[in-house]
Order: structure tokens, then C-alpha cells, then sequence
């Protein structure tokens, strides 16, 4: 009896614990996603015709100008025949003046004429067939770009579509990625677009929507997107795989509190709101649903109304009725976009 009198009468020690008031603001909307980078320009440049590699006049990853050199094929036969095709061609060509002149005295019918013009546009058309398979041994940047690592060596037979050096244009890169068709009346082009990568855990790259498919792919009900986006910096790659936050124009009124506030379990989230009884303070338990969540904040749906005392940090020791002290002078200050060191 004695005893049982005691431990009503003794007290339960107050449990240290951080808090946070929970506050109204206003969240613009976002559609998230993934997706990867893609060039606005970019191809694996391969031969048009069989050859020996001659020359290589690049090296790998450099930056290229539209119209630089980049490969040679062995055309030592070519510029010979060609020569040929250049001499040939003159000679018609003072032929066809001779005939011109003695034409206009009178002195030649007019089928030698026909035969000497149609000599010259001959000669001329040998010159430039000849020249055309230069040209296509002769492999050139297509636009200005970053090369990558080449596929060919110095010697080298190349056969006829063989690939040699991929040449990417990054100035400007495109961003591919699906949304749900849900998302669709929502979507138009020129929304804000931003990027972050866990390549580059520290950035983020803003772009805008730029093109959205015309219809939406029967197998995944999902609409595909493409947004665009400056790259001076040279920094976003193809390929790069991103996470994607689409920006839309309008905004939703929110209650939120840290994600560390919330106690997950089975039969429903909840968190713990300072109340004063009695002089004292205590934790009661109050069971919410929860929203979207941005950096460190969460979004509470239902459950909870801005200006409550939260319980940010101590809540895994606390029941229902819990004696409390706050101690707020080392707590976590939650941020809503937060940048962690990349340890």
C-alpha cells in the first residue's frame, strides 16, 4: 500500500526535446521526374567510301570548328586523276573556243560546236566526280563541337560506313523525360525547368520546356517532354542521367514542419504538439496526413494548424501526455532547399 503510494505521488522527470513552429506558406507547384541529357547537335561521324587512314589531325575530347579537318583517306590516286580530269577539261575547253570562232566564220558546221560543248560539260563533270570522292575521304566537322575518343588508328583500312570520332555540340543540350498523362492539362511550353545530378551534387540547372509529344505512349499512359537548356560551362554531358522539377504557374497554400517532426508507422503518421497543463509542458500525440515534402520541410495535409509547437527532435522517447523541456539551443535549422557537403 505504502508503496503504491509512492509511485503516484513521484513525479516522471521531463524529456529534453527540440522544437519548431509549424508555419503557413505558400508553395508554387512542381511535377518531378527523371530523365537524360541529350545533345542539341550530336553524331558518330563515319566513312562514305573504303580507304587507308592518312591522316589524323585532331585529338581526343578536343574542341573542334565547323569545318576543320579531321580525317584523311589515302587520296594519292584521286589527286592523280584528277590532275588528268583538269588537263582533259582544259583542253576542251580551248577547243571549244576554237570551234566557237570558226563557227561564227563560217568555217565549221554546227555539229562541230554541238560536239565541243558537249566535249567541255564532260571533261568538267570527270573533274567533279573525281573531286566528290575526295571529298568523301576527306572527313570534315559538321558544326562546331567537342570530339570524343577516336575508333580509327594511323593506317588503318577503314571499309565503307565504318565509324570513326563522335563530335557533340553541348553550347545547348536537350533534356528528355515523361510525365504521367495526368500532368497533361497542366503542361505548356516555356514552363521553368530545373536539373539536378548526382555528377554535380551541388548545381542546379535551370531550362525551359521546350516541345511536348503530340500523344501519349499507349504502353506506359505517359507524355513525353523535352526541355532545353543553356551549357557554356560545358559542364552537362550526353547521356547524363537528371532529376527533374517542372515549375507550374500556380501555387498552393501549405502548413509545414521539419520531416524529422513526423513518426511514421503502420496504422498512420503522426506528430508531437507542445501543450502547457498544469503549469508544465507536455507532448500530445496528434495523427495527420501528410503532402509534398521540399528539402527538409513536409508538407502536413491534415492535422495540424500553422503556429503549433512541433516536436522536431526527441520524438522516438515520447508517449502520448509526455513531460517535456525544450532545449532549442543546438537544434538542426531545417532548409528548404538544403546543399549537404559532398562528404
Amino acid at each position: 500500500m505504502a508503496m503504491g503510494e509512492a509511485s503516484a505521488a513521484a513525479t516522471m522527470p521531463a524529456m529534453s526535446v527540440s522544437t519548431h513552429t509549424a508555419e503557413a506558406q505558400s508553395w508554387s507547384m512542381t511535377l518531378r521526374s527523371v530523365g537524360t541529357v541529350e545533345p542539341i547537335r550530336g553524331v558518330v561521324l563515319e566513312t562514305e567510301t573504303a580507304g587507308i587512314v592518312d591522316v589524323i589531325n585532331f585529338k581526343n575530347g578536343q574542341r573542334v570548328e565547323a569545318g576543320d579537318l579531321l580525317i584523311q583517306l589515302d587520296i594519292q590516286v584521286e589527286e592523280a586523276q584528277r590532275k588528268a580530269a583538269v588537263a582533259t577539261a582544259r583542253l576542251a575547253e580551248v577547243e571549244f573556243e576554237r570551234a566557237e570562232r570558226l563557227r561564227k566564220s563560217g568555217n565549221v558546221p554546227q555539229s562541230d560546236l554541238d560536239q565541243a560543248i558537249a566535249n567541255l560539260d564532260k571533261t568538267k563533270a570527270d573533274v567533279e566526280n573525281i573531286q566528290a570522292v575526295i571529298d568523301r575521304k576527306t572527313i570534315r566537322a559538321p558544326f562546331s563541337g567537342r570530339l570524343g575518343i577516336r575508333q580509327i588508328n594511323l593506317g588503318q583500312y577503314v571499309s565503307s560506313g565504318a565509324p570513326l570520332i563522335s563530335i557533340q555540340s553541348n553550347d545547348q543540350v536537350y533534356v528528355n523525360f515523361t510525365l504521367p498523362q495526368q500532368a497533361l492539362p497542366d503542361l505548356s511550353e516555356g514552363l521553368t525547368i530545373s536539373l539536378t545530378s548526382d555528377a554535380f551534387p551541388d548545381r542546379e540547372f535551370e531550362g525551359t520546356l521546350t516541345a511536348i509529344s503530340p500523344q501519349v505512349n499507349p504502353q506506359t499512359r505517359a507524355v513525353e517532354l523535352q526541355g532545353t537548356l543553356d551549357n557554356p560551362d560545358d559542364i552537362l554531358r550526353a547521356g547524363l542521367f537528371v532529376k527533374i522539377l517542372v515549375q507550374l504557374p500556380k501555387s498552393e497554400d501549405v502548413v509545414i514542419v521539419p520531416k524529422t517532426a513526423v513518426v511514421y508507422a503502420p496504422y498512420g503518421n503522426s506528430l508531437f504538439v507542445i501543450e502547457e497543463r498544469d503549469g508544465a509542458l507536455v507532448a500530445t500525440q496528434k495523427f495527420i496526413r501528410t503532402g509534398r515534402s521540399r528539402g527538409d520541410y513536409i508538407d502536413i495535409v491534415k492535422g495540424l494548424n500553422a503556429g503549433e509547437d512541433v516536436v522536431s527532435a526527441g520524438t522516438f522517447k515520447l508517449f502520448n501526455g509526455a513531460p517535456v523541456s525544450i532545449h532549442n539551443e543546438m537544434r538542426a535549422e531545417p532548409e528548404l532547399s538544403p546543399k549537404p557537403d559532398n562528404s
